[in-house]
């Protein structure tokens, strides 16, 4: 597994341009600075959740007896559901909030939501490095948090329907990943159990 591969997935997971619309609905009573330090702080909170996740969710697992096999085959089931609301979107009700929004939603489970939590747990697992991952993580990270910065004016630039489109094209890769990452699970759990 490269680390482009993992870095590029876990950019996806994060659905940056997808949630490009619901950050400004959110954030719209304030202005563009404002904005960008909320973003800037919230995106900071969710690297913190998923570095967590990255080095200690494996171990709270064990202690839970939840096996490999079983993160994988619930980790794809995850992200196909997660695929399937990028590429049919409901329709957005971004509400306007009264006071600062901190931690919640936008943190989490919005940016480190369970889908890029479970990603984060499985591609850990696999990788079996920690700085690798940990590379990864702040790859994708950064990238999502230049698109949000950036918001505004991709808005502006791509209008609602490039960003939906975008969207819809990032869930139909997350939906490949998740299939293989609930194939390879399966495959892993039939092997430990029977071989």
């Amino acid at each position: 597994m490269s680390f482009i591969f993992v870095s590029f997935s876990l950019f996806l997971v994060l659905n940056s341009l997808g949630n490009i619309p619901l950050f400004l609905g959110m954030l719209a009573k304030f202005d563009v600075k404002r904005q960008r330090k909320i973003i800037f702080r919230e995106l900071v909170i969710a690297l913190g959740i998923l570095i967590t996740f990255s080095f200690f969710g494996e171990t709270v697992l064990r202690l839970l007896g939840i096996s490999q096999p079983i993160i994988g085959l619930a980790g794809g089931a995850l992200l196909f559901i997660i695929s399937l609301g990028m590429i049919f979107p409901k329709e957005s009700n971004a509400e306007l909030v009264i006071r600062e929004p901190f931690i919640v939603p936008l943190a989490m489970p919005i940016v480190s939501g369970p889908g890029a939590i479970t990603a984060v747990m499985v591609y850990s697992e696999q990788l079996h490095n920690n700085l690798y991952m940990l590379a990864a993580i702040l790859l994708a990270w950064i990238a999502s948090l230049i698109l949000l910065l950036a918001s505004s004016n991709i808005k502006y630039l791509l209008g609602e329907k490039g960003l939906d489109a975008c969207e819809r094209v990032g869930g139909m890769l997350i939906c490949l990943i998740s299939v293989q990452m609930f194939s390879s699970g399966a495959i892993k759990l039939i092997k430990d159990n029977i071989f």
